[in-house]
Parts: C-alpha cells; structure tokens; sequence
C-alpha cells in the first residue's frame, strides 16, 4: 500500500538560484525508485497545485506506488517570482520540477500535467533532459498551446484524459490526430468538462489503471 506521507518542498530555479519554487511531495511505496512531476493549470487563470486534478492524479500515483511532485508555477503561493503565462518560464519552472524529482528518485520519470501544464509536460517530455522521462500523462492538453500532432510524435507512451463536454479542447481535434500513435492511449470522460467538476473519480481510477498497466 502507499505511504500517506506529504510535505511541503522547495525547488530551485536555475534561472534564478535565489528564487524557489513551492511544491508538495507525495511518497510512494518504500523500495520504488518511479517518481513523478504534476503541473497545474494557467497560472494567470486561478492554476496551482490546490487544483482538484492535480490532487487526483497526485493520489494516482501514490496508489501505484510513485512519488510525485506537484509545484506551483513562479509567483504562485508561495513559489518566489513575478506570475508569468510565457511557456518559456513555464518549461524553465517544470525543468526546474524534473531536476529536483530526479535527484530525489532513481528510476524513470513520469511527466504530468493539467491544460496549461499539460502543454508544459509535453515540452519536457520532447526535450527530456534527464533521460529519464519514460511516460506522460496530459488532462485536457489545449491545442491552442500544444498542437495534438506533437503529442502523438512523442516517443514515451502515454495517456491522454479529456472531457466530453470540454469546449476548449474538442475531443474529435484530438482523436484525429492520435489515429496512428501506437504508444498512447486516449481516454473520454462522457460528463466532464474542461474543470473536470464531474468525473474527477474516473479521471483517478482510470489514471491508477493505466499506471499499473504500464
């Protein structure tokens, strides 16, 4: 069974070696060497790590046996730095979450992320600069900031959740694009949308299964 062990962390910046960024630390199982990395949402849009998918898809992994590391984006809570949208302060912050799991864990990486952040993943996953990072789990990943084609060429395997009803990333957008990924699987939630205030528990169930399956 997990451990229900949680503490607060800091994360150093590269950019900025003076300002940290805040994130939760979530154990694992005693012996598992997986770690992951879970990004919020848009931080000029409400997104941190109380978001309600980032605690499901932290749980996930506990329940599978992963410690993960959920982080605020700079200038969010109490991460240190001016709030910015910019993607590339968003992948300077999530590199900043890698290098910091990877030091913690010794085995393969797990990228993780939520709309704003789901973009962010996808980019760490691309450049990967540990070597390390092996799967990717996006939730509603907007083609607005990650175009679908791009999660489809990566080379880790995936898992794709998005919601029937969500208006900013059209499911059909998404399964047209995904056709001919072999090593990604795409899951609909039917009542969710892009907030996922329905089907929160299935987003949960459906993760932990993927994670044991792969």
């Amino acid at each position: 069974m997990a451990h229900l062990e949680e503490r607060m962390v800091t994360i150093a910046r590269a950019d900025a070696p003076d300002e940290t960024l805040e994130g939760v630390y979530r154990a694992g199982v005693e012996g598992d060497d997986r770690g992951a990395v879970i990004a919020p949402p848009h931080p000029l849009y409400g997104g941190s790590i109380d978001s309600p998918v980032v605690n499901e898809l932290s749980w996930a992994a506990a329940k599978t046996g992963i410690a993960s590391v959920a982080f605020n984006w700079r200038g969010i809570g109490a991460s240190a730095g001016a709030p910015s949208g910019e993607p590339e302060d968003a992948d300077i912050d999530y590199g900043a979450a890698v290098t910091h799991v990877a030091e913690t864990v010794e085995g393969p990486l797990l990228a993780c992320g939520y709309s704003f952040g789901a973009a962010a993943a996808v980019r760490a996953a691309e450049a990967n600069p540990t070597g390390r990072v092996s799967r990717v789990i996006l939730v509603a990943p907007p083609p607005a900031l990650i175009a679908p084609e791009r999660i489809a060429d990566l080379k880790q395997r995936v898992l794709v959740l998005s919601g029937a009803k969500d208006e900013l990333v059209p499911k059909d957008v998404l399964s047209a694009a995904f056709l001919d990924a072999p090593g990604l699987t795409f899951e609909v939630l039917p009542q969710a949308d892009h907030f996922f205030m329905s089907g929160l528990g299935n987003l949960g169930q459906l993760t932990q299964q993927w994670l044991a399956q792969n």
